[in-house]
């Protein structure tokens, strides 16, 4: 999201509503409704070496060996959770570093993850580098540095997307929901047939900051939103070209999530969620309100279920997307002040980052989910 001069950012916001919260302390778990029990189950994971404020942003879910791969920047970490088990293992060894943020100097490290051939890839805000690591062994390999301290956040990773197609890596940079826009307002693409040996590729320009994205192999396209914009675009991952722009309605567009079979695109503006028909004409299908300070959202395509993670609300909605692109909301259940972005894993549990806490929240129906 871009946020104005004259806006407060919505996690400083968060963090206000969090402090008055635990002021007036009360339950952090209580039933969608006073009269009736919760119809879901919530397990706290702690986050190997947090002490207070751990600094989350993109995480990815391991459908292939059913884990959750989730960096955890300050605590110079990343830490894997089987999603069975819920074991929790930290993968240390990541640098990290203090950096110029709004008038302050916090420590960060990783902050971003992606799956590729047999490797993860790790982007490191404390070092501004991106890192990999051995899927199976889980050792932590080489780092490569691709912005200097001189550059600050504004060339330090944001997202990194592994985009199989093409066999590339993908990379936006700065923190653009915090208005530290991009330093170079274009995608940054790696060379990553040889896996474990990246190289610098091409820049794709975009004349503004992305944020969010989503992979569609079937159209063999990469959407991403243009913060300064407000746009959504879509972009060839073959010929590395522009080709479609969509207007969803959010002046401050966030993360995203696609239903590729069908060719729907969720955005997640601040308190709703949008969707768009990407097969064909991009017009607007349908929108759902969520509650205040969405960030990364996540779908699941079996169920036809989209997840929405509201920060300042500090809820978790629910919901099934019908063939015409609407919403039908299925559940909205209490999450914590500041507990933002959604990973749901094949069997639909949902897996919230709750910063203040340093934990994830792992929430799982107590029914399984009708079938569609």
């Amino acid at each position: 999201m871009r946020m104005g001069a004259s806006k407060v950012p919505w996690a400083i916001l968060s963090l206000l509503v969090v402090m008055v919260a635990l002021a007036l302390s009360g339950s952090t778990l209580a039933s969608a409704t006073n009269d009736k029990p919760a119809d879901f189950k919530r397990v706290d994971l702690a986050i190997p070496g947090a002490h207070g404020l751990v600094s989350f942003d993109y995480y990815v879910f391991d459908s292939a060996n059913h884990r959750l791969w989730v960096p955890a920047s300050n605590t110079g970490s990343v830490t894997i959770i089987d999603a069975n088990s819920d074991q929790v293992t930290a993968i240390t060894g990541f640098r990290t570093g203090q950096v110029d943020f709004m008038g302050k100097r916090p420590v960060m490290g990783p902050t971003s993850v992606t799956l590729g051939e047999g490797v993860a890839y790790v982007g490191n805000r404390g070092d501004s580098s991106v890192c990999v690591i051995d899927e199976v062994s889980l050792r932590l390999g080489a780092c490569q540095p691709i912005g200097s301290a001189s550059e600050g956040l504004a060339a330090a990773p944001d997202a990194l997307t592994y985009v199989a197609a093409v066999r590339e890596l993908w990379v936006t940079r700065g923190v653009p929901p915090m208005n530290v826009p991009s330093v170079d307002r274009a995608i940054t693409v790696f060379d990553a047939s040889a896996p474990r040996g990246l190289k610098p590729k091409e820049t794709i320009p975009l004349g503004a900051s992305a944020e969010g994205f989503a992979v569609d192999n079937r159209r063999g396209r990469f959407y991403t939103s243009v913060e300064e914009h407000g746009e959504t675009v879509g972009i060839d991952v073959h010929t590395h070209k522009i080709t479609a722009r969509y207007h969803s309605g959010c002046d401050e567009p966030h993360g995203l999530a696609l239903d590729e079979a069908r060719g729907i695109l969720f955005v997640a503006c601040m308190a709703r969620v949008v969707s768009i028909d990407v097969a064909h004409n991009g017009e607007v299908l349908g929108s759902i309100d969520t509650g205040n300070g969405l960030d990364n959202i996540d779908y699941l395509p079996s169920g036809q279920m989209l997840w929405a993670a509201a920060a300042v609300d500090a809820t978790l909605t629910v919901a099934h997307v019908d063939e015409h692109g609407g919403f039908h909301k299925v559940a909205v259940w209490p999450t914590e002040k500041g507990a933002r972005g959604v990973v749901v894993d094949s069997k639909g549990n949902a897996f919230v980052m709750d910063p203040y806490g340093g934990r994830i929240l792992k929430f799982m129906p107590n029914s399984p989910w009708p079938s569609r």
